[in-house]
């Protein structure tokens, strides 16, 4: 019977100069042409047990000696092999390719022996958490961006700065991490990226500066930028070719609970403004700060998890360490055959490979993110807009306000002798207005404007109120004392917070069905058929937005087109995952990454900048890759049959 990990085949690949058997396949079983039939042939190295024993611990084969001395010179001695030197280049690399599709279906039989249980399940968990940290740094990006940028005061012109740096940070973690995995490791590298993402997330919380909070949240992403590429790439190497489809597409639901993570924390904590405290003006900690720790909790989980668990004993095999596989391999055993209650059995074990490059469409896909929830804050402000009061030429003399001025514009309006105390202007315009003597304390105003107005003789003590917001403005005799420093997140009852992030938690639940689907198909229909079928669906969906022209009709267009959207994202990964040889597999899905966060700079840019511009060119452009490139998708040959080179 031959060991688990095939070490005929291992020896060959190892010791090619040394090669002299010719291997031939009987009755599951490999033997040699050449007899060896001495017990001393083996290898001094075989460390295992006797026939009556079940398992034989890294058995490696003897080299048959020559029975006839050298060859005379110039000559090949009959029944002796070709030495390497005598060999065409052409030839050589037939060999080494012989070598590695060997390697490839002896390693998949290995795994089909292991079986598919505990072990996998447990490592299945523990990578879920990492990608599941993924989905999050997504998340928090949107949803912190309005309150970090209004927190520290962030001018116009570099506003939306933090979303494009998260990308760019995620865009070069996923080349680099990738690659890195190739060569020291895919358990390794996958800790030190985390580390790096669960770190900086978490110093990120606490900086006061928007310079040093893009700094931190650019490291944060160029940390988690290796989840997706090692992560795939280390599950798929313990999984066997018949498992592999479906429970690939499983592992991908947690970057969707990693999304409605970020949404019900968004949702519960950003607009309770109370939970807070400062240092004095100098700092400050909001709500806000508060989801940003409670978000780097799963990379924490995760980098805790990790630590428990083996390196990938394809990696193993692909760096030459034979030994250390083995011993993975005899964990994976073990661990499954004792989780069923079975006894330890014998591994008895007894192709052509493709490599592509599935161009990615995620500039669609993450511009549509950002554009879907842009175009549902356009008509949100539309018709926000439409229920402003306008109150001309009024005159208001000897009046306290100490409510909350909202939505309003006042226009060629007299205030004599007034007092506002404690109250709020949100959303409030002054037009051609006059204030004498009037008394300004505790005032807070977002999103107010005071145009071509004129104080006399009135008195602001701790307000907002500032050059910014007094817009050809005269002050005549008039003083300031305390004014509030930084930007004013006052508004606890702010419906439209509560509002965003239910949507987005809709549209993140709205893919469950779709992870549902792609893993119970994925290895009956194919993975091409599935990417291609997904995204011509989706496709067609984005083309009904033409006709959204509400609220509601565009937040079931959101969660239509997340769901059909979500398989497509599924059997990419599953096919990068297959496409790669192994030594090159964490390059490749990593390169394939980058250049999905690039294109979702690309697309956030495209979309966002034709936001309540027109919705034709977001529209065809979207469908029309999207149909386009699913078509192409289905004539691909698929990957189902591969093996893991």
């Amino acid at each position: 019977c031959l060991d688990p990990l095939g070490n005929r085949g291992l020896e060959r690949k190892k010791h090619k100069e040394d090669d002299h058997n010719d291997y031939t396949q009987q009755d599951n079983h490999y033997t040699g042409n050449a007899a060896n039939d001495d017990e001393g042939a083996s290898s001094d190295a075989t460390e295992g047990h006797d026939d009556e024993d079940e398992i034989y611990e890294g058995e490696y084969q003897g080299v048959p000696a020559y029975s006839n001395g050298k060859p005379s010179h110039g000559q090949v001695a009959l029944g002796q092999p070709v030495s390497d030197s005598l060999k065409g280049r052409k030839e050589l690399e037939n060999e080494r390719q012989a070598d590695e599709e060997e390697l490839a279906q002896q390693y998949e039989l290995i795994m089909q022996e292991c079986g598919h249980g505990r072990f996998q399940w447990q490592l299945f968990f523990v990578l879920g958490l990492a990608l599941m940290s993924d989905g999050v740094e997504v998340f928090v990006v949107g949803f912190v961006l309005p309150s970090a940028e209004t927190d520290m005061c962030v001018p116009n012109s570099g506003a939306g700065w933090l979303g494009s740096i998260v990308y760019l940070g995620m865009m070069f973690g996923a080349f680099f991490w990738g690659g890195l995995s190739d060569k020291v490791g895919r358990k390794q590298c996958l800790l030190i990226a985390m580390s790096f993402n669960g770190f900086f997330a978490f110093l990120s919380s606490f900086v006061q500066g928007y310079s040093m909070f893009l700094l931190c949240r650019m490291v944060s992403g160029f940390g988690i930028g290796g989840a997706v590429p090692i992560v795939f790439s280390y599950f798929a190497e313990v999984l066997a070719r018949e498992k592999r489809g479906e429970h690939l597409s499983w592992l991908c639901m947690f970057w969707m609970i990693g999304g409605i993570y970020a949404s019900a924390m968004a949702w519960a904590i950003i607009p309770h403004y109370g939970w807070s405290f400062s240092m004095g003006s100098a700092y400050q900690f909001h709500s806000w700060r508060v989801f940003v720790v409670v978000c780097a909790l799963p990379c924490v989980s995760a980098v805790v998890a990790l630590t428990f668990m083996p390196e990938s004993p394809r990696f193993y095999l692909e760096m030459g360490k034979h030994d250390e596989a083995w011993m993975v391999l005899k964990q994976i055993h073990d661990t499954n055959m004792r989780a069923r209650g079975e006894p330890e059995r014998v591994f008895t074990v007894s192709t052509h490979c493709q490599y592509a490059l599935i161009p990615p469409v995620a500039a669609v896909y993450y511009g549509l993110s950002v554009w879907f929830p842009d175009v549902i804050k356009h008509l949100q402000a539309d018709e926000y807009a439409s229920r402003v009061k306008i109150h001309n030429n009024e005159r208001i003399e000897d009046f306290t306000f100490n409510f909350t001025l909202e939505n309003q514009i006042h226009k060629n309006g007299v205030f004599l002798n007034d007092r506002f105390i404690s109250m709020k202007f949100k959303s409030v315009t002054f037009i051609d207005s006059s204030f004498h003597n009037c008394y300004f304390e505790d005032v807070s105003s977002v999103g107010s404007f005071f145009n071509n107005c004129t104080f006399v003789d009135s008195y602001f003590y701790n307000t907002d109120i500032d050059d910014s917001k007094l817009l050809n403005t005269r002050v005549i005799n008039s003083s300031f004392y305390h004014n509030k420093t930084g930007c004013q997140m006052t508004f606890d009852d702010d419906y439209s917070a509560y509002w965003v992030y239910f949507v987005n938690f809709l549209g993140t639940l709205a893919v469950l069905p779709g992870n549902i689907v792609s893993a119970l198909l994925m290895d009956k229909i194919g993975r091409l058929s599935m990417l291609g079928g997904s995204m011509v669906l989706s496709g067609i969906s984005c083309f009904f937005l033409w006709f959204g022209t509400s609220e509601s009709m565009m937040i079931f267009m959101l969660c239509l087109y997340n769901g059909l959207s979500i398989s497509a994202w599924n059997s990419l990964d599953v096919v990068t995952a297959e496409l790669y040889p192994t030594d090159r597999r964490g390059t490749g899905f990593g390169f394939c990454n980058a250049m999905c966060k690039l294109a979702a700079v690309l697309g956030n840019l495209i979309f966002g900048s034709l936001v309540g511009i027109t919705k034709a060119i977001p529209i065809l452009l979207a469908s029309s890759v999207l149909v386009g490139g699913g078509l192409v998708g289905l004539r691909l040959p698929d990957t189902r049959a591969n093996v893991l080179m």
